[in-house]
């Protein structure tokens, strides 16, 4: 995929494929653009395989799917985390994951550095960290994608473009972001897709 095609970089796919199919048919159109689509069918993989999601999975197949799991900022244990990463490879055969919910301290950088190691080892090859701040910058180092702010658009401003990608919510239609933007709001504001 080359990256002068891609217009939005990551976009948090929150919503059911069972209560939304309109939104999952304009993801599958507008896959080529997208350098990712993330998943989540119950913060997290679930306690078993959705048939649902699978079937939307494979219907994404022109551009990378993320699994979700919330990392509670280096709080979850490590075997947890990566029990979640390796059910949404054998499940929902993901390309890569995204990591909620990442701190943006350097105290808790080796937790994260075996984290990617081991998603790696999984398979996954492309990791997303969710700090919704500009964090250490050894974490940028560490991701594909570091995501340097997520919030409603009533505090973006006029931010300029960083080393990072942006999740506004809350947005207008006519919106311009470094990143994605929905108009959706908390306390689920992904489950609202946005312009793709």
């Amino acid at each position: 995929m080359s990256d002068d095609a891609i217009s939005c970089p990551l976009v948090p796919a929150y919503f059911d494929p069972r209560a939304d199919p309109a939104s999952w048919a304009v993801l599958r159109e507008a896959a080529p653009r997208l350098a990712a689509v993330v998943i989540n069918p119950s913060s997290g993989p679930g306690p078993a395989p959705d048939p649902a999601y699978a079937e939307a999975r494979g219907e994404l197949a022109r551009t990378r799917v993320l699994g979700y799991v919330d990392t509670d900022y280096g709080r979850r244990p490590h075997a947890e985390v990566v029990a979640e990463i390796a059910a949404y490879r054998r499940w929902y055969g993901v390309d890569g994951v995204f990591l909620d919910q990442t701190p943006d301290g350097s105290e808790a950088l080796p937790h994260y550095i075996r984290l990617t190691i081991a998603a790696r080892s999984l398979g996954a090859s492309f990791v997303a960290l969710n700090p919704g701040l500009p964090p250490h910058p050894a974490y940028l180092d560490l991701a594909d994608v570091v995501v340097t702010f997520e919030g409603p658009w009533s505090d973006y401003g006029d931010r300029a473009p960083d080393a990072g990608t942006h999740l506004v919510h809350a947005a207008p239609p006519d919106a311009l972001v470094h990143g994605y933007a929905t108009p959706g709001r908390l306390p689920n504001p992904w489950a609202v897709l946005g312009r793709v």
